[in-house]
């Protein structure tokens, strides 16, 4: 069942992406060789209830963490830890924030320092394809038309697309219909109505669509390890527009050079 959202809910979702969107740029401003990711977690677990949000995946189906933290060949739903970022790592980092009873979610990939040629190529197809992917998050189209658009244009850079793990729809709950995959045919799918929230965020490998799960339980890894990058916005649609409720701004203005 899909849950539609009032203008006052979506006020709330905003409210929400708000503190989530300054949370990422308290992270980002850490990201950088040295820095153990269990750092990065706190951070961002002070920052939420500091302003009053509580951190969306701790204890959610008994995640332990504020964040996913997912390194390098890892796709999403990593462990912090005692790691510390090198140079040329790539960091995915999802975070989530409740507050005032409706949820936000949102992703990024960070380089630490430089990284190679092809994982920059990697990073800016991915974080491209995600704003390819909201462009078609109208009311009247469907969900296969984000999913469609995402999918061609990553394969036509070469990458692929992680077909397990999928966006989502979300207010009250974290994770709620529809699902909304980075792949698949236009004109199928849920259609998107005026109410409607969703998490899109393309998940694209380097190499193979191919994942596994770690035996941590938690951690989903491409199968030939090679690197995977994931960018997420929280959008809402509305009759006439179409708005991104999170933003990667105040994060990039952090972002260690």
């Amino acid at each position: 069942m899909i849950y539609y959202k009032s203008e006052d809910d979506i006020e709330r979702i905003r409210e929400s992406a708000e503190i989530l969107s300054r949370a990422h740029s308290e992270i980002a401003a850490e990201i950088k060789p040295g820095v153990a990711t269990r750092k990065l977690d706190a951070l961002a677990e002070s920052y939420i209830m500091d302003h009053g949000g509580v951190p969306s995946f701790k204890n959610y189906n008994g995640f332990p963490f504020s964040l996913c933290i997912s390194l390098n060949e890892n796709v999403v739903h990593g462990l912090p830890s005692e790691y510390e970022l090198k140079e040329g790592d790539i960091v995915s980092i999802d975070c989530g924030v409740f507050y005032k009873g409706f949820h936000s979610d949102c992703a990024y990939t960070y380089p630490v320092g430089e990284v190679s040629i092809e994982i920059e190529a990697l990073l800016k197809v991915t974080k491209e394809s995600l704003y390819i992917g909201i462009e078609k998050a109208v009311a009247g189209n469907r969900v296969g038309d984000i999913s469609n658009s995402i999918q061609t244009y990553v394969e036509k850079h070469g990458y692929s697309v992680v077909r397990e793990l999928v966006g989502h729809g979300l207010g009250r709950g974290l994770h709620e219909s529809p699902e909304v995959p980075n792949y698949g045919k236009r004109g199928r799918g849920a259609k998107l109505k005026p109410g409607l929230v969703i998490a899109i965020e393309p998940m694209i490998n380097l190499g193979g669509k191919s994942i596994v799960q770690e035996t941590d339980g938690w951690t989903i890894r491409t199968t030939d390890r090679m690197p995977s990058a994931h960018f997420e916005h929280t959008i809402a649609i509305f009759q006439d527009k179409t708005e991104i409720l999170t933003t990667h701004k105040y994060l990039e203005e952090k972002i260690c050079k």
